[in-house]
């Protein structure tokens, strides 16, 4: 899984993102570049991702989908459906990826009561696409990261420049900025991608820098992002629709 002396992985990410018109394509680029054999992914919900890796990845051995496929009632987030919904996510999910089942390690779970069925160090890959909550992501990262092998690669989906992704009454989205502090913390490096994804490389030795590829990311701190007026405008906006366009014409 290497990449060769002259390729660095800031270039690497550079071509794969030039490749690509989606973040599954991305992926898959990526997965083919650094030659994936072992890899998890967290949160798969219907399976879509995991199957187009299984599909178009030929180098992935062992693929392992985590996922509690139930209802959470810790987890305030717009996809947390009832239980049937997630069973029928669940048959969805391993139908879909029948065709890889030698390849395909099903833990049906949460990230802490499944993956230390993974051994330190095993994994070349881990996408993170679960709980984006700053409770969960914290507990994704914190217990996923001892998986990845040193040189390897941890991703993730929804490392959005904004914290409030879906409306107030549910969880912020915390992927970004937390991802970065994780990274600093343990001495990783960490790229902003397009399509609000992320890669964290496990450097030895530690070394922390955040390499952001979009231009979005400009600003690590949440003053901005929780002050009272920015907080006030997203209510009264949820509240009322039409108060903004109403403002606008008041104004012309």
């Amino acid at each position: 899984m290497a990449v060769t002396l002259a390729q660095t992985t800031q270039v690497l990410l550079g071509e794969c993102v030039s490749k690509s018109q989606s973040r599954v394509d991305f992926w898959v680029e990526f997965a083919r570049h650094t030659k994936v054999e072992q890899m998890a992914e967290i949160g798969v919900y219907r399976g879509d991702f995991a199957a187009t890796l299984l599909q178009r990845c030929e180098s992935i051995t062992k693929y392992y989908m985590i996922d509690p496929w139930r209802h959470l009632d810790d987890w305030n987030k717009p996809a947390n459906e009832n239980d049937a919904v997630f069973e029928q996510c669940f048959q969805t999910a391993k139908a879909k990826t029948e065709f890889a089942q030698h390849r395909r390690v099903i833990l049906r779970g949460k990230t802490t009561d499944v993956v230390d069925q993974i051994s330190d160090g095993e994994l070349d890959f881990a996408y993170i696409d679960g709980d984006h909550t700053l409770r969960g992501i914290a507990i994704d990262l914190i217990h996923v990261y001892p998986k990845v092998r040193q040189g390897g690669f941890l991703g993730g989906d929804d490392f959005s420049p904004t914290l409030w992704q879906h409306k107030t009454s549910f969880e912020p989205t915390f992927v970004f900025p937390f991802a970065v502090y994780f990274a600093e913390a343990v001495g990783a490096t960490i790229y902003a991608l397009p399509n609000n994804q992320f890669c964290l490389q496990k450097m030895s030795p530690l070394q922390f820098k955040f390499v952001d590829l979009t231009g979005q990311y400009s600003e690590l701190g949440l003053r901005s992002q929780l002050a009272p007026e920015k907080l006030l405008k997203l209510f009264l906006g949820e509240r009322f629709p039409g108060l903004r366009g109403m403002i606008r014409r008041i104004r012309k």
